[in-house]
């Protein structure tokens, strides 16, 4: 018997994981404003764009498993 989607803990941990990824692109864009370093800010960017990904991703997750669920 294959599983397809994710479990009731997964949805909450993957919840959880967004938030926290939430919480870390809000205050990446806030300290993006006061670096001055050009490598830093480079730096910053790129992880502002990867995080970005990523919770487009989770909530893609998120939202399927909304849909499972019903």
């Amino acid at each position: 018997m294959t599983q397809t989607g994710l479990a009731l803990h997964e949805t909450l941990d993957l919840h959880e994981l967004l938030t926290s990824k939430t919480v870390c692109i809000t205050e990446a864009k806030a300290r993006l404003q006061l670096v001055q370093d050009p490598a830093l800010k480079t730096l910053i960017q790129q992880d502002i764009q990867q995080t970005t990904a990523s919770i487009k991703q989770m909530q893609s997750m998120l939202a399927s498993a909304a849909t499972q669920l019903s």
